[in-house]
């Protein structure tokens, strides 16, 4: 296995930025000094201008595999989340068959072991009928993130409206439960009266029909839960300014029991955007008007929101055209949230620190990944080193993902990712990603 020794880099770690040397050795960080000079041989890498990050860890993908290998693979998605900068990720059981059985899940893991360049983990999914089946994951507590729930959003057959499986899950659950929170009733309501007086919808009107009040009354109702069962919950993707109220920062991630997600698409776009991009950037939940843009900024500055992740969907863009009802929701984003966040920063808008908290630090905290998301000796070398003086664009040519587009091509970050370290094994280097390597299976401090 290749060393490396990172030389004179800025290493962005646990609310500092200081000069360093960084040692990379068997698979971990050996040591982090001002100065290390080895007599050992090792492949130095000059950092100077440039800064070390702990690998982003996105807590939401949907890579797509098994199943849906038209539009991604893990093998296609992985490779795309390291050229980000994403070192670690945790995907969702929505794939065919969906993982709603511990052998499918275990499948899916397989298929990562022989194909990913990432780190992995995967999400137990969730029926109405297979309560039993999802507790069995109690027993696999280190091995496995969370458990998923559809709770009122129609996905395939994995929307969950059966209150006593639900009850009995949050009641038994030991590990984290993720829920995607929207109203099936309302959004179906909205649906109906939106399609009596319009006739065709079009993209714009999908922040109407899967509007503030469905997704708010589905997260207060799995908050409620949790407080009742005192159960650990994690709520995805929170897209409305209503829901913020529901979150606090009156003390540390690590004492919570409830905790939130943000989507980079629902810090980036609004719901002026649509007449742009169409049905590129229809997602549920839907990207909405330009206040919750403004008070989920507001939110992850102060700490009520945790944690920052991409919800990575792709489609094909074939599946991406009208009418209303045939354009599949989704967005491709796992090869750019880091980039994304850079460009705030050199907005005003966001810290380095701040970033390196919410995309590595609070993930591995809210999670309990063992030895990761931190730039410490003795942790796995999960590691991006970024330039914020060579910008990056964009472009189709460049992509990384099976389905072959972004809502992001064309856009000009004003940063580089130069190098991705998964485990110590330099996995990308200046838009070239070597995956001989492949990354490991998450390990959870529970």
């Amino acid at each position: 296995m290749q060393n490396y020794l990172i030389k004179n880099i800025q290493v962005v770690n646990e609310n500092k930025i200081e000069a360093a040397d960084v040692w990379i050795a068997d698979e971990r960080i050996k040591k982090i000094a001002p100065r290390i000079t080895l007599n050992t041989h090792c492949t130095e890498i000059n950092g100077e201008g440039k800064y070390l990050l702990p690998g982003a860890i996105d807590d939401q993908v949907h890579f797509r595999d098994p199943g849906l290998t038209q539009k991604a693979t893990i093998y296609t998605e992985a490779r795309a989340a390291v050229a980000g900068g994403v070192t670690s990720f945790m995907e969702m059981p929505n794939t065919v068959p969906p993982a709603l059985r511990q052998d499918l899940l275990e499948e899916k893991y397989g298929i990562a072991s022989q194909s990913s360049v990432a780190n992995y983990s995967f999400f137990m999914g969730t029926s109405n009928n297979n309560a039993d089946e999802v507790l069995r994951t109690n027993e696999k507590k280190k091995d496995i993130c969370g458990v998923k729930i559809f709770m009122g959003a129609s996905t395939g057959n994995l929307l969950v409206d059966n209150y006593l499986t639900i009850d009995k899950i949050f009641r038994e659950s030991e590990v984290l439960i993720a829920t995607h929170c929207e109203e099936e009733s309302i959004i179906k309501d909205n649906y109906h009266r939106l399609k009596a007086e319009k006739g065709d919808l079009s993209p714009s009107d999908h922040p109407l029909v899967r509007n503030e009040e469905a997704c708010f009354e589905s997260s207060f109702k799995a908050v409620q839960l949790a407080k009742k069962h005192n159960t650990r919950l994690h709520i995805l993707h929170i897209s409305t300014e209503k829901e913020l109220q529901l979150f606090t920062n009156l003390f540390p991630l690590k004492e919570k029991r409830i905790t939130a997600e943000v989507c980079v698409h629902h810090l980036h776009f609004t719901s002026n955007d649509y007449a742009t991009f169409g049905y590129k950037i229809k997602c549920n939940p839907a990207i909405k008007a330009p206040y919750n843009k403004e008070a989920l900024w507001a939110a992850l500055l102060d700490d009520r929101l945790d944690v920052i992740a991409t919800d990575h969907a792709p489609h094909l863009l074939s599946e991406k055209e009208p009418p209303y009802e045939h354009a599949h929701a989704g967005l491709p984003l796992v090869q750019h949230p880091l980039l994304l966040m850079l460009y705030y920063h050199k907005q005003g808008k966001i810290s380095l620190q701040k970033i390196v908290q919410k995309m590595s630090h609070a993930v591995a905290d809210c999670f309990q990944i063992a030895e990761r998301g931190y730039i410490r000796e003795g942790y796995f070398a999960d590691l991006v080193m970024v330039d914020l003086n060579e910008s990056t664009t964009v472009s189709k040519e460049e992509l990384f993902y099976k389905c072959g587009w972004s809502p992001l091509e064309g856009f000009t970050f004003p940063a580089s990712i130069t190098h991705t370290f998964v485990n110590g094994n330099l996995v990308y280097e200046n838009g070239a990603v070597n995956d001989s390597y492949k990354g490991a299976r998450l390990v959870f401090d529970r």
